[in-house]
């Protein structure tokens, strides 16, 4: 965690494009840096995957971490759910809060959103891809489960659980309505139409985003770079959020080699700073709150839960009373 901190402010809204919704987590320490990071998870799950990235990257800038329609209790549009589509819901974003460079940061599926954003707007300078997918050599259902399988295997419980309860929210049906249009995007066929300086990250046992895709999109991308986070799978984004959030501050700043591997114990995220027992059974009573509020469509009821939780880690884990 970073030396010093500030105090943090939490923001919790929803974001309406047409029939679409975006609920938009924002986290601010007033650094004054006027870098903003805008955070997009995987197929099913929700900024929840960013608990400890966000903190750490609001030292830096202001932090926006979506949960797009259809995931994370945010209802579905009855739009096709491709990777054009929830661009779409990025850039409306982006223009909303007016947000001037942003640095994209993509998990999973959420990469294949972010790539296909900078194919679109050419004026971003920076971007992060962790965990791309899909290798096309393996582009079916079948494999793909395969592989998550072999990649839970390496994650904790607390990811596990994390997994399971976003995949309930987001329900089975949107879920495998998603899938065949994540499996049949073409990222390395997309990934040199955007003009931004990428980082690639995925964790040493992270089997469905394998070392020759990203050197494929590597090979392709107009600029880019690649690290490896030892120790860590495809959850890297929140296992080892300390790692992540380290190479995204050197490589927008440029000072990062093109290629390299960190240490798990570097990059892996730290017991909390604060923790006691109110901490725990607060992390626990708003995560509770937020799937509760969630399943009975009370949005209003997310946004404080989601809130809540964030303040909570926030005050746990931040470096200094």
């Amino acid at each position: 965690m970073p030396e010093t901190s500030r105090p943090a402010d939490v923001d919790v809204e929803t974001y309406r494009q047409g029939s679409s919704r975006t609920r938009v987590t924002r986290v601010s320490t007033n650094a004054g840096t006027g870098r903003s990071f805008v955070l997009i998870a995987g197929i099913g799950v929700a900024s929840t995957y960013f608990e400890f990235l966000a903190p750490l990257l609001a030292e830096e800038g202001e932090v926006y971490a979506l949960d797009l329609p259809g995931f994370g209790g945010v209802p579905a549009s009855g739009q096709s759910p491709t990777a054009a589509f929830f661009a779409d819901q990025v850039e409306g974003v982006l223009d909303h809060y007016r947000l001037d460079d942003p640095v994209l940061i993509g998990h999973s599926m959420g990469t294949q959103v972010v790539t296909e954003v900078l194919a679109r707007r050419p004026g971003l300078s920076h971007a992060v891809l962790v965990s791309p997918v899909v290798d096309e050599a393996e582009s079916t259902a079948l494999v793909q489960g395969v592989r998550f399988v072999q990649s839970t295997a390496r994650e904790s419980i607390h990811i596990a659980l994390l997994a399971v309860s976003a995949y309930l929210l987001c329900g089975f049906l949107y879920f495998f309505e998603a899938l065949p249009h994540m499996l049949r995007y073409r990222i390395s066929d997309r990934i040199g139409e955007g003009r931004a300086t990428l980082l690639l990250i995925r964790g040493e046992y992270d089997r469905p985003s394998p070392r020759r895709l990203h050197s494929r999109l590597v090979a392709r991308a107009r600029t880019a770079r690649r690290w490896e986070i030892e120790g860590a799978a495809h959850c890297v984004v929140n296992s080892h959020a300390v790692g992540v959030a380290r190479l995204v501050r050197q490589h927008v700043d440029d000072e990062l080699a093109p290629k390299g591997r960190m240490p798990a114990a570097e990059a892996a995220v730290p017991p909390a700073a604060h923790a006691d027992l109110s901490m725990v059974l607060g992390a626990i009573a708003s995560r509770l709150a937020e799937w509760i509020s969630a399943a009975r469509h009370d949005e209003d009821g997310v946004e404080r839960a989601k809130a809540r939780h964030a303040r909570v880690l926030w005050d746990a884990y931040r470096p200094g009373r």
